[in-house]
């Protein structure tokens, strides 16, 4: 008979076995199902986490991909603007060859007028005025191409130098045509060189006064210039005068018909220019178009003037871009090697007509060419240089006797 105490362990050690091999039982029938079950997520809760991670790491992984399609495209884009460029450039090339066809036969080249003669004519008196301090005052007229041209002619008094008195052909700036008359205008100017020695010779230009033909302008045909250099012939002429001694004074406009006298002529001793319209054919016609047009008479048609002719030059000849041997060729400043003497330039700093510039670049050209030069300038003086009107007048008349009147000692 088994010991009590011995039966119960017995017992409970085979319950706890009988326990355990059902647990087993257990554990292993539910592998058995899951493994048969198909389930979709087998893995652990930690493994299904690395993977979703891992598959959120590749998806950006297209990302980089459009980058370079985004950095190319403004190259290609560039390429694409930039390939018509060389397409324009033709363009002025064509306007430009239509256009030099013309050229060597306009009359304002400077070749052109240098074949041209000046013979001017014998002067004519057509009024005797009252006379100034110790010379004489005409209303005179002379030639030019076929033209009666009226002046003003002023003869000194007294003692004739050998040779004759020396000479200063006056050039007036722009006035209205219609409002200029001979005798009106310059009157000081006039005066300060006749009374110390000169004959003087202020052209009145065709169109003004009592002159026959039609006014232009001094920059935008020869004729102006083609009726002062046949004054300073006609002047030449005269018994009084020596035709070795020429000087030309000129304003504004005048200043630029000096320039281009002096280029075409070498019998002109000395220029002096105040304020003068003495640039270059671009900066003309921008600045000149723009500051004179409203005091322009208007054509028939309501056009400008000057406003016409700009127009119909750059149609029959291109732009100064377009064309540059053209408007080169009618320029005086391309030939300053050949100015026949020396100019002085006087500017007031505040002229609000021409502008500063023109008379300070043109003395620099020609220092940088080694042609005799002086630039005056006038400080807060306007285009007439009315505040020291007295003293540019005696510099003026110290720079002729020093160029044309000591010229005949």
């Amino acid at each position: 008979m088994m010991h009590p105490i011995v039966g119960r362990g017995v017992v409970r050690r085979s319950a706890r076995r009988l326990t355990l091999l059902a647990g087993c039982l257990v554990v292993l029938w539910a592998l058995l199902l899951s493994a048969c079950s198909g389930a979709q997520n087998p893995l652990p809760a930690t493994a299904m986490s690395v993977a979703a991670t891992a598959t959120h790491t590749a998806t950006p992984a297209p990302t980089p991909t459009p980058v370079p399609t985004v950095t190319s495209l403004p190259t290609a884009t560039h390429t694409a603007i930039s390939t018509p460029t060389p397409i324009c450039t033709p363009t002025p090339t064509t306007t430009s060859t239509a256009t030099a066809t013309p050229t060597p036969t306009h009359p304002m080249m400077i070749e052109s007028m240098r074949e041209q003669a000046y013979p001017g004519s014998d002067i004519i008196i057509e009024q005797t005025l009252t006379p100034g301090a110790n010379y004489d005052r005409y209303i005179a007229s002379y030639l030019s191409e076929g033209l009666t041209i009226h002046a003003l002619l002023t003869v000194p008094r007294g003692e004739k130098p050998a040779s004759g008195w020396p000479v200063i052909v006056l050039n007036h700036g722009y006035i209205p045509p219609e409002e200029y008359r001979t005798a009106k205008r310059y009157v000081a100017y006039v005066d300060r060189f006749a009374r110390n020695g000169y004959v003087v010779i202020a052209s009145d230009y065709r169109g003004h006064g009592d002159s026959e033909g039609e006014p232009i302008s001094g920059n935008r045909a020869p004729d102006y210039t083609v009726d002062v250099l046949n004054a300073m012939a006609s002047a030449q002429r005269h018994p009084d005068v020596d035709p070795e001694r020429v000087g030309m004074w000129g304003h504004s406009m005048g200043g630029g018909i000096i320039l281009r006298a002096m280029v075409v002529s070498e019998e002109i001793k000395a220029g002096v220019i105040w304020a003068g319209t003495v640039a270059a054919y671009p900066t003309l016609l921008e600045d000149l178009d723009r500051r004179f047009e409203e005091r322009l008479t208007l054509t028939p048609g309501g056009v400008p003037a000057w406003s016409r002719w700009r127009e119909d030059m750059l149609q029959t000849y291109g732009s100064p871009a377009e064309n540059p041997g053209f408007w080169e060729a009618i320029s005086p400043l391309t030939y300053l090697e050949d100015l026949s003497g020396p100019l002085q330039l006087h500017h007031g700093t505040a002229d609000e007509t021409v502008p500063l510039e023109y008379s300070t670049e043109l003395c620099t050209r020609l220092e940088e060419m080694g042609k005799p030069a002086e630039l005056l300038l006038y400080e807060d003086d306007d285009h007439n240089i009315s505040r020291n009107l007295s003293a540019a007048l005696q510099r003026s008349l110290a720079f002729f006797d020093a160029h044309v009147k000591g010229a005949g000692d």
